[in-house]
């Protein structure tokens, strides 16, 4: 068993090649094999956004503060609020964030395999952000 107490691992700016805007990422568990899973907290201010991406497993996403945004490639963007958990499919490119004046917070939830939990393709658009 691991216990790590509050406030004894640091929050880390999101990488910019991943991420447009303001982001932080807070550590919840990367686990060690045979378990894959991997979950943050992470924090985008508004406007924020993840770059498109997909995961080879899926992810599951819980959204703990604010209002923010959601979409699948080809789609509109959906609104999601505190509360929501969202799963999305393995494979399915998508990106999430905050609402262009609303601020989100969610439990980002996937496996890793063979150390890799995303798989990064490019920055979302401001017309793609906007819908």
């Amino acid at each position: 068993m691991i216990i790590h107490p509050a406030g004894s691992r640091a929050s880390l700016r999101a990488n910019p090649d991943y991420f447009t805007g303001d982001v932080w990422q807070g550590p919840i568990i990367s686990t060690e094999a045979p378990a894959r899973l991997q979950a943050l907290l992470v924090h985008f201010a508004p406007g924020a956004r993840t770059a498109w991406h997909t995961h080879r497993l899926g992810q599951t996403l819980h959204v703990t503060q604010g209002t923010g945004l959601i979409c699948l490639r080809g789609e509109t963007p959906q609104i999601i609020r505190a509360g929501d958990t969202v799963w999305i499919p393995p494979g399915v490119e998508h990106w999430h964030g905050a609402g262009p004046d609303t601020a989100m917070s969610h439990i980002a939830m996937q496996e890793a395999e063979d150390g890799a939990a995303a798989t990064w393709l490019e920055q979302v658009s401001d017309t793609d952000y906007g819908g």
